[in-house]
């Protein structure tokens, strides 16, 4: 039993709410037994289970190891405003083959609640893998996570050059598709092919030039009332089933 809030352990834990202390361990921190449990389920490595004294978790078997701390203690690394009383510290997933005929690439989204939606309806339509430019936010950010609502351990995520990657998918045979407002065509004026990777872009500047410059098609989504332009993961969601239709 832990509690104090002074323990190393503790400490350590703590350094995972930032980006570079979960670079640096190669671990992520995930609350709720829901996160826990898809974690579990999904088949990824549950390097310790931090639970809460006075909270049953007997329903989740594994082979890891089982740290109870004090209420005082997990108050204190909790990021959510009711805790269940359970965590886990969860080793980072990094595929580096990706299969599979769509594709979504992110420019630049800073928002985590924005990227965790996304990548939550991109499971939904069955998209095969999401691709984060470099400048967009951590997928292990604990807001993106819970967005996720477990997404994020069922399809693959990963950072990527996107220059580079874009290049790599129109030599896989894709038809890059960029979101974008001005020099573009309605998506359902469009065919979609046999490989299609869509790209959005940041909240307000959008997918960045250079990045549209690669682009095979520049798609919009049309605007029949007043609103300037639609949440970028409302576009996602528009976007993403019409491809897979």
């Amino acid at each position: 039993m832990i509690t104090s809030v002074q323990n190393d352990k503790v400490k350590q834990w703590k350094k995972l709410h930032k980006r570079k202390g979960r670079t640096e361990s190669g671990a992520f921190f995930v609350e709720g037994f829901h996160l826990v449990e898809e974690a579990h389920k999904s088949n990824w490595e549950i390097k310790e289970l931090i639970v809460q004294e006075g909270i049953n978790v007997q329903h989740i078997e594994g082979e890891f190891p089982i740290t109870e701390v004090g209420d005082n203690v997990f108050k204190h690394i909790s990021k959510t405003e009711t805790p269940q009383g359970i965590a886990a510290i969860v080793k980072m997933n990094q595929p580096k083959v990706v299969n599979g005929s769509t594709v979504l690439l992110i420019d630049s989204i800073q928002d985590p609640g924005n990227l965790g939606t996304i990548i939550r309806t991109a499971d939904a339509a069955g998209f095969n893998a999401v691709m984060l430019g470099e400048n967009t936010v951590d997928a292990y950010n604990e807001k993106v996570i819970r967005a996720t609502q477990g997404s994020l351990f069922h399809l693959p995520v990963t950072t990527e050059n996107l220059d580079e990657k874009i290049t790599e998918l129109k030599e896989e045979g894709f038809n890059i598709w960029a979101s974008s407002l001005s020099g573009a065509r309605s998506f359902d004026e469009l065919e979609v092919g046999s490989k299609t990777a869509l790209i959005l872009g940041n909240e307000g500047a959008g997918v960045r030039d250079e990045i549209v410059e690669l682009a095979d098609t520049v798609v919009k989504i049309p605007i029949y009332g007043k609103a300037e332009s639609l949440n970028v993961s409302v576009a996602a969601g528009i976007l993403m089933y019409y491809i897979k239709m």
